[in-house]
């Protein structure tokens, strides 16, 4: 029996390799004789880079760069060759990501994306022509005004100085100073969303709140974004006169708006990442898919990487089963997006009651494990 292990990092535990390592050692245990085919996936957040690198066979290349408060910290890009030159792929997490910043230093207001914007002059300076960004899981709210800064055009107030970082000083920018220095090179946003930059379904308002802003930060960050998309359209030639409502805009606190500014498009992470890594033609000589992440919820069939590859698995006739830390989703909307069975963790470990929610968060990879091996009993030949 062939079985395709193909699931998301468990966001804050495990990266997406390292559940897949879990879930082949788990069904080894119980049914040895099965060919065990991984692919890892990501759908442009963190642990975008690493999916990468082994299937394309590209370069992995330390960046220094630094985090949302402007700390150093160890980045990266992966170079890979294409018929057209080289190609960098880079993801905005390891210079704005949630998890750089402790509890009580996660305020949008003051975050900045400027290390992201390191990376991607990294990656050009190493003669990419094309660079790819994984866009999620960032702690920054600043429409890509950081990165445009480090790659050399900077916002500025009407007095002509430079604005503080972070997305609250958006709202005194009156010009950009300087040219972004890309040298032709064409950007790509990775991700997984569609939110526009800016009002009800925007940047502040859907993602504000997980980064730290209150209610009043929203409002503020809402309309600071807002009033820096029109000094982008006015001043970056070739940035569209919609750009606060286009889809993607509000991608990773704006940086999806920033890419479009630059000429740039918005493509779905996960159908990036299928094509490179080989997944349609893994699963056309599968019996069974495995996939998962940490919380499969509603917002799990909306675009996901479950919702992919649940997707695709329904359309070949194969059956497709989720093992998460958590499940929140009805068995009907689970099935009518393609899932056959939904296994989570906390129920593995006995409930949230019996203490499971904290071990499914200490004990995932053992909990894989364990799972996986009980889902060879049942489904192996």
């Amino acid at each position: 029996m062939q079985v395709l292990i193909c699931p998301d990092k468990f966001a804050g535990t495990l990266s997406a390799p390292q559940v897949a390592a879990a879930v082949v050692q788990g069904w080894r245990e119980r049914a040895p004789a099965d060919e065990l085919v991984t692919r890892p996936l990501s759908d442009g957040g963190p642990g975008f880079v690493e999916v990468l690198a082994g299937p394309t066979g590209g370069r992995r290349i330390p960046v220094s760069t630094v985090d949302p408060l402007g700390r150093p910290v160890a980045g990266e890009i992966l170079l890979v060759d294409g018929p057209g030159g080289p190609v960098g792929y880079l993801e905005s997490a390891q210079a704005c990501g949630l998890h750089l910043l402790a509890p009580a230093e996660r305020d949008p207001k003051h975050t900045t994306s400027y290390g992201l914007g390191l990376l991607v002059l990294a990656a050009v300076e190493h003669g990419a022509r094309r660079v790819v960004i994984g866009l999620g899981g960032s702690a920054t709210n600043d429409a890509g005004a950081g990165m445009l800064a480090a790659l050399g055009a900077t916002p500025l107030d009407a007095a002509g100085y430079a604005v503080p970082y972070g997305g609250a000083a958006l709202a005194a920018v009156s010009t950009l100073d300087g040219v972004p220095r890309l040298r032709e090179a064409e950007l790509t946003a990775a991700t997984d969303v569609d939110n526009p930059l800016t009002g009800l379904h925007g940047a502040s308002n859907v993602y504000g709140p997980q980064k730290g802003a209150s209610r009043a930060d929203v409002l503020l960050l809402d309309a600071a974004l807002d009033h820096f998309a029109s000094v982008l359209v006015a001043r970056l030639p070739g940035c569209p006169a919609e750009l606060a409502a286009l889809p993607g805009a509000g991608a990773a606190g704006g940086l999806g708006a920033a890419v479009l500014a630059l000429g740039g498009r918005c493509e779905s992470g996960i159908d990036l990442v299928t094509k490179l890594i080989g997944l349609p033609a893994a699963l056309d000589t599968a019996d069974l898919v495995i996939t998962g992440e940490g919380s499969f919820d509603h917002q799990s069939l909306r675009g996901k990487v479950v919702a992919g590859v649940a997707g695709a698995a329904r359309d070949r006739g194969l059956p497709c089963v989720v093992v998460a830390g958590q499940v929140a989703t009805g068995r009907r909307e689970s099935a009518a997006a393609g899932v056959t069975e939904a296994y989570a963790l906390v129920d593995h470990f006995g409930g949230e009651t019996g203490g499971g929610l904290e071990q499914a968060l200490t004990r995932p990879a053992e909990g894989l494990r364990q799972v996986a091996a009980r889902l060879a009993g049942q489904w192996s030949r």
